[in-house]
């Protein structure tokens, strides 16, 4: 189940419907695509299983929250054998929401989400810049999100 080739027709049906809306029911889904519940819920076990679903999760409005600076932080580590210490170091942090080690430019690449302009600054100031490792940060603050979403599961014979 660890290779796309595995992930039959009706699992990428269902994990669509799901990625649509993760709080319908088995039953609708089952109803929808005409197998039964049990049917679904074996299949979404075995996805879950084979790692291909990692989780559910609620997703929020940062600025409904007051959270209302989202910026984009390229880091950049003085040797790449600092990366791991600089993640265990970044997963403390909780306004990084995402992080990802990059190749080009920057060691690595984050997402940061923070009150105001002042909290930015003392995430970058006293959380970030000061781990060991991190030669200097170059940040771009996010004006609007236009495109949020998955990937699109479809067919490889269809283009």
């Amino acid at each position: 189940m660890a290779q796309n080739s595995q992930i039959d027709k009706l699992d990428k049906q269902i994990l669509s419907m799901l990625m649509k809306d993760s709080t319908i029911p088995y039953t609708e889904i089952a109803k929808e695509l005409v197998v039964s519940a049990g049917t679904v819920h074996v299949r979404m076990n075995k996805l879950i299983d084979a790692g291909v679903v990692r989780g559910a999760h609620l997703e929020i409005d940062p600025a409904k929250i007051g959270y209302d600076v989202c910026a984009f932080l390229g880091i950049f580590l003085e040797k790449g054998s600092e990366y791991n210490d600089a993640v265990t170091r970044l997963k403390k942090v909780p306004e990084v929401v995402e992080l990802h080690y990059t190749t080009g430019v920057y060691s690595m690449f984050a997402k940061i989400v923070c009150r105001d302009t002042q909290h930015l600054r003392e995430v970058l100031n006293e959380h970030i810049q000061t781990i060991k490792g991190v030669q200097r940060t170059e940040t771009f603050i996010s004006l609007e999100e236009s495109i949020k979403r998955q990937v699109e599961i479809k067919d490889k014979r269809v283009r």
